[in-house]
């Protein structure tokens, strides 16, 4: 039996095993089961390999997609460069560190806005972040980080509140954060609401529920958003070619 998992906390609502278990099952794919590892501290994560000897390959969820990283033998250069790594491939007892997020997020993104090239602002600074700025670098797209602190390209939410020209000059609102996940479906960024008009374009990363709380607010104020589960099902396509390359 091939083996595979995800790590994370909590686990509760897992996309990946309800798609991996699915994916095998229509298309035929025989002796290949996907577990759930739901691990308080990244400390366990040895313990999992311990007792998962036939683990061919691992995904990583939050809160450890930076985490993980010492534990690891190497990294793909492309991974190195993002700072994160949300899939493991186990081989001959070596772990090899990979960014799938990087390439869902990324064939996403295109495929939504065309040809398009809005400057974007990213809220939250974990480990889907780092994935999504390297993508938005590499499609020429200007992007602003925010979060509770300042620091070199990065501004608060309090800055939104107080100066309106930056929601105007950034159209693209890409959530990074777990806020708005079920069951707590009414957590939203801290974003002044209404400042969105029907230039704004929101993406999601958030899947469950297909509409959230700030997706919602977007489209009332007559803009366009989408959530994360397309970027999802690329990023787990992307996982399963690296397990069996």
């Amino acid at each position: 039996m091939r083996k595979f998992g995800l790590i994370g906390f909590p686990l509760g609502h897992s996309f990946s095993k309800k798609y991996f278990t699915a994916k095998f099952e229509k298309e035929g794919i025989k002796d290949c089961q996907f577990d759930l590892y739901e691990i308080p501290q990244i400390g366990d994560f040895e313990q999992v390999l311990a007792d998962n000897p036939e683990l061919e390959g691992i995904a990583v969820t939050i809160p450890y997609k930076q985490q993980v990283i010492p534990f690891l033998n190497a990294l793909d250069p492309a991974c190195e460069i993002i700072g994160a790594v949300n899939c493991i491939k186990i081989e001959s007892q070596k772990l090899k560190g990979y960014n799938t997020d990087y390439i869902g997020f990324k064939h996403s993104l295109e495929l939504w806005i065309d040809d398009l090239r809005p400057k974007a602002l990213v809220l939250g600074t974990g480990g889907a972040s780092k994935a999504v700025k390297q993508a938005l670098k590499d499609l020429g797209i200007q992007y602003l980080s925010v979060s509770r602190s300042s620091s070199e390209n990065q501004i608060t939410y309090q800055n939104l509140e107080e100066d309106p020209s930056i929601l105007k000059e950034y159209q693209l609102i890409i959530n990074c954060t777990p806020l708005g996940t079920f069951p707590k479906v009414e957590g939203i960024p801290n974003i002044p609401l209404d400042q969105l008009d029907s230039g704004h374009l929101v993406y999601d990363l958030v899947y469950n529920p297909s509409e959230t709380a700030l997706m919602k607010a977007c489209i009332k104020a007559g803009g366009k958003a989408k959530n994360g589960q397309d970027m999802l099902e690329l990023q787990a396509e992307a996982a399963w070619k690296i397990w069996n390359d």
